[in-house]
């Protein structure tokens, strides 16, 4: 089988396609990405050269580049995606260009194309905030952010495709990943990071906030028995067993450092901020047998040793990439300050 990936040198995708290439020794993998500001060809250095991976720079909003690359595809996975909700709030136009417009083309061109199956990986916030009991996959979408309200969007135009169509697509939604190559703005990677530098870990108002957390890898194998075994037209929830407050999450990474709980510096709250996600699990489980299989608080530890001994990944990112350097002054500098 040969699958398109979108976004493959992003966080997620990038773990997708070391997975695969694994995991399935008889298929090829397209990899397109636009390598924006979070997309990183090192978190591929292990694959780059594999005759199995082929790398093709390009834009999923680019009907051209996008036909282009679903030559010969069977499967399409979409995770090609702005997803920094704190970006989102600052200016959302790339949101709603890559995000709505971008997941309209790649699906249609798919379609278009006779491209057998696709799946777009999308995320629990389009539910809004649940204070009480789980979300089903029929839940009323209710996004409390620009980001959140064009990954609702994007769900919408993939769905289309087969209540319209017929075509063969599928949505899956997943709670907080973590994980390796996590750029650095990212709550976990950022709070790891800071700590271990002895900079503040900026929390946004009493840290009350509660997220359910789940490993990359867990994700990628609920992505895997989705695209393969999902049936069309369906929504898919896949989350951890586990909710967290983000302050709890915050003096366990300080505690494993043996870093003072001075560092923790509560900020104001950012706008539309969610109190709590909680996805129902019970389709998938019924239907593909899926559960998560890494407790967060060993994968916590282990993500924290991985940052520990790869400063040279995450260093010159936070040191030298422009954009991070520009968005962190923007953005925690100003909050530190409140």
């Amino acid at each position: 089988m040969k699958i398109l990936v979108t976004g493959g040198a992003g966080f997620i995708g990038s773990h997708f396609v070391r997975y695969w290439l694994d995991k399935h020794r008889g298929d090829r993998i397209v990899n397109f990405d636009k390598l924006t500001y979070a997309g990183n060809l090192g978190n591929l250095k292990d694959v780059r050269k594999s005759p199995r991976h082929v790398f093709i720079r390009g834009d999923i909003k680019s009907v051209g580049q996008v036909r282009k690359a679903l030559k010969g595809v069977d499967a399409v996975i979409n995770f090609a995606a702005e997803t920094h909700v704190d970006r989102s709030l600052l200016d959302a136009s790339d949101f709603i260009q890559t995000n709505v417009q971008g997941t309209y083309t790649i699906v249609n061109a798919a379609r278009e194309s006779g491209v057998k199956r696709f799946l777009h990986v999308s995320t629990d916030e389009v539910y809004g905030s649940v204070l009480r009991g789980k979300t089903p996959e029929g839940h009323p979408l209710n996004p409390s952010s620009p980001y959140a309200a064009s990954k609702a969007s994007s769900d919408h135009m993939v769905m289309t495709q087969w209540i319209t169509y017929g075509y063969p697509a599928m949505v899956t939604r997943c709670t907080n990943n973590y994980g390796p190559f996590q750029y650095p703005e990212k709550f976990l990677p950022l709070f790891i990071t800071n700590a271990l530098e002895g900079m503040p870990l900026p929390l946004y108002g009493r840290g009350l906030n509660v997220r359910n957390w789940i490993h990359v890898l867990d994700h990628c194998e609920a992505l895997d028995l989705v695209l393969r075994k999902g049936r069309p037209g369906e929504i898919y929830n896949a989350a951890g067993e586990k909710e967290w407050k983000n302050i709890d999450v915050a003096k366990f990474i300080l505690k494993r450092l043996n870093r003072p709980t001075s560092l923790l510096n509560f900020v104001k709250d950012r706008p539309g901020h969610d109190f709590r996600y909680a996805p129902d699990m019970t389709k998938i489980r019924r239907e593909l047998g899926w559960r998560p299989r890494r407790p967060f608080d060993r994968g916590l530890i282990e993500l924290i040793e991985w940052y520990r001994a790869n400063e040279s990944w995450w260093k010159p990112i936070k040191t030298q990439n422009p954009a991070f350097k520009k968005y962190y002054a923007e953005q925690y500098a100003k909050r530190l300050k409140n």
